[in-house]
């Protein structure tokens, strides 16, 4: 990752405050979805213009690091891809954490990782390759189970928001319900104007932040594959040999057995025909 050393060691000491909320994510989970819709539940439903850039309205903690995120006022928002054991801690913060399907997640880290020339030598890189970096851990903020377990693990504590991006694009209406409701009685009144909701629906959609994408990163390079790709659901499938789909799924059940995430994806994990296990 191309983050400072010094932001990224003083983004691990940051001392939690009661008032902040932390939006917690694997990469390529949903993050700038929810970083927007947390910021449009501050302003009224406005989407974020052109000019601003989300990880600084939201920053994020261990790009910017502690001592910027300290200078905000109340209420802060903050962005990590901290795992739980490193997450600042404080009983009165809220966390919200966003899972994503591994399978679509690789697919997104990998055009992730191609498209930031200024952080990665991977523009040539095949899936493939990145597929067996992936499975090995051996990628930014290591390895995606070590990262979403433990968030299972505390997804009915108080102060924690669990969500799925699946769930996002189903209803994205009662998600957006659901994290107002989560922040506290002023963000829940606000979505109960129509006008609020609508037009957090509206620009939290695909087709609203796929347009002025130098809102959510100003280091993507023309010609690239876009920052906000397709946010679709299932487009694994047209990347993933049977083989992959295999090893993935194996990976899956043996790192989430005896788990809640083991059930998290039932309806939409590979079948045994997509493996090329039979029919």
């Amino acid at each position: 990752m191309g983050f400072p050393p010094e932001c990224f060691d003083s983004g691990l000491a940051y001392q939690a405050r009661g008032g902040d909320t932390f939006i917690v994510t694997y990469p390529k989970c949903g993050t700038t979805w929810t970083q927007h819709i947390v910021w449009m539940l501050c302003h009224d439903g406005k989407p974020l213009p052109l000019g601003k850039n989300i990880n600084l309205e939201v920053p994020h903690l261990e790009e910017v690091g502690g001592e910027f995120v300290a200078a905000l006022p109340e209420p802060r928002f903050i962005k990590t891809h901290f795992t739980y054991e490193l997450v600042p801690h404080h009983p009165e913060a809220k966390y919200i954490y966003v899972a994503r399907n591994p399978f679509d997640c690789v697919v997104s880290f990998y055009y992730h990782t191609k498209g930031f020339v200024k952080h990665y030598n991977f523009a040539e890189g095949s899936f493939a390759s990145f597929f067996e970096c992936f499975m090995n851990g051996e990628v930014d903020w290591g390895d995606y189970f070590e990262h979403l377990i433990p968030w299972v693990e505390h997804r009915d504590d108080a102060n924690v928001l669990f969500l799925t991006y699946e769930d996002m694009k189903t209803n994205l209406r009662s998600a957006v319900k659901a994290i107002a409701a989560f922040l506290g009685d002023s963000y829940a009144t606000k979505v109960e104007n129509p006008e609020i909701i609508e037009s957090i629906v509206e620009h939290a959609s695909f087709s609203s932040m796929s347009k002025n994408q130098s809102r959510w990163s100003s280091d993507r390079p023309a010609g690239m594959t876009p920052f906000v790709r397709k946010g679709e659901v299932g487009d694994w499938k047209s990347h993933f040999s049977a083989s992959q789909t295999r090893q993935l799924m194996q990976k899956f059940r043996e790192r989430t057995t005896g788990t809640e995430a083991a059930n998290l994806w039932s309806d939409l994990l590979p079948s045994s025909r997509e493996q090329g296990l039979g029919p």
